[in-house]
């Protein structure tokens, strides 16, 4: 039996590593070691890279990442793990037997690790409950064999009760097996909300659950904060042979530079797509006729829009007039399409950042910038800058600081313009560090 760990993880740098290590005999034994990360901005992402076999980014969402981990396995079962769920040591060994006997799926007994001396009654009714009814929770590190995983069709897109869903449409087709063995998860949220006060709260949600109430009410009412909103503006040049990627033609010729414009701007759509921060506009150069533009309108559904004439900035700025001429209350960020490690969580970023800024910037390690979001219309930054220079980026400062617009910089990432880009592009394509599990979609499908 091949193993796979899939762990979600959103800013878990204070405890992540102890919780990794302690993975580390099943990983000498075989199992896969995925860890997904959501958009950690606390250093979540180096602290897992050594200590896992596979670190990748999704959506956040405990949903979407879970299903982007085991969409990078072909292992034979998928044990889906909380970072704050300790396995037992022979956790593999626990499994094998049961999915060797018949069960397809299943879960452990739950012990909860806290202060409040009822948390152990909390638990016992928790692994009762969940033998009498079928049904398992994520606390209690649910493992089933991929083929099942992959024939109902993965984790739902909710943001809360995702394992109650999966494990409702699991029953459906046999009973779980219920191991009696420990895993062992925290019981800070009983600690720091209250004890009485959490146990009530999960009653409530699970009547709900029961009773048919949306899943997004439910989170709310849990206390996760909505995603922000933020509808996208990319800037994609024609996939025309000698006027796409101009600076790429010495290495891969015409065609071949065309083909690259091509795959990054699908690689961009479906970045933006998945961020599934808002409406997703695809700004096209010279216009939306070329027949790449007219097969992603037909066949994708994607709105595209002529880009006008005119610079760089002039274009942007048509671009931000027009959203928030349309939607003067929901903030734009406005992409190139040039960054193929621009990834969902790198926008959802910055879609909270405009919670509390005017603007939001994500420099290029060559002076300009990959990203700039805007909550409100701020057309100074779009006017006397030196575009396609290494002074594009202080220069936006300075009319973001002369405009008296408030803005916050999220770490720089790097385009793809020279040969050397390309080649480091492709170096890192080669070792996987920046695979895109949120990608959908062949992109030989559109001509």
């Amino acid at each position: 039996m091949k193993l796979a760990m899939v762990v979600p993880v959103l800013n878990e740098a204070a405890t992540l590593a102890l919780k990794l290590q302690a993975l580390a005999p099943l990983r000498a034994r075989g199992a896969e070691l995925i860890v997904v990360d959501g958009g950690s901005t606390d250093g979540t992402l180096a602290i897992a890279q050594p200590l896992a076999d596979r670190v990748l980014q999704a959506p956040r969402g405990r949903a979407s990442q879970l299903n982007a981990g085991a969409a990078a396995t072909r292992a034979d079962v998928l044990l889906f793990l909380h970072a704050d769920t300790q396995l037992p040591a022979d956790a593999d060994q626990l499994i094998e037997p049961a999915v060797q006997h018949g069960h397809r799926w299943g879960r452990f007994d739950v012990h909860i690790e806290g202060r409040h001396p009822l948390l152990p009654l909390v638990a016992w009714f928790m692994n009762r409950r969940s033998r009498l009814t079928g049904i398992a929770t994520g606390d209690q590190a649910m493992f089933v064999q991929r083929r099942l995983f992959e024939s109902v069709g993965g984790f739902a897109a909710l943001p809360l009760m995702e394992d109650i869903d999966l494990s409702q449409r699991l029953k459906a087709i046999e009973a779980p097996a219920c191991l009696r063995e420990c895993v062992t998860t925290s019981g800070r949220r009983w600690d720091q909300h209250g004890f009485w006060r959490t146990v009530l709260l999960m009653w409530r949600l699970r009547a709900a659950h029961a009773l048919g109430t949306d899943a997004h009410t439910l989170a709310l009412r849990y206390g996760y904060r909505p995603r922000a909103p933020a509808s996208v503006a990319i800037m994609a040049k024609a996939p025309v042979a000698g006027l796409a990627k101009t600076r790429l033609i010495p290495l891969l010729g015409a065609a071949g530079a065309a083909r690259a414009q091509r795959g990054f701007a699908l690689r961009t759509l479906a970045t933006a797509r998945s961020a599934s921060t808002g409406e997703v506009t695809l700004w096209c150069a010279p216009d939306a006729a070329h027949r790449f533009f007219r097969a992603l309108a037909v066949r994708r559904g994607v709105a595209t829009m002529a880009q006008p004439a005119g610079d760089i900035g002039q274009r942007m700025a048509a671009a931000m007039q027009h959203h928030f001429a349309r939607a003067p209350h929901t903030p734009l960020l406005i992409a190139g399409t040039d960054c193929p490690v621009l990834t969902p969580s790198h926008l959802q970023q910055a879609a909270d950042a405009l919670q509390d800024h005017d603007a939001v910037l994500i420099p290029a390690e060559d002076g300009g910038y990959v990203l700039i979001g805007l909550r409100r219309p701020v057309p100074e930054v779009f006017t006397e800058v030196p575009w396609s220079t290494a002074q594009v980026l202080g220069r936006t400062r300075e009319r973001l600081r002369g405009c008296g617009a408030s803005w916050q910089e999220l770490p720089s990432l790097w385009d793809v313009d020279e040969p050397a880009d390309w080649l480091r592009w492709q170096a890192q394509r080669e070792h996987g560090s920046h695979g895109t599990p949120w990608a959908a979609g062949n992109p030989r499908a559109v001509p």
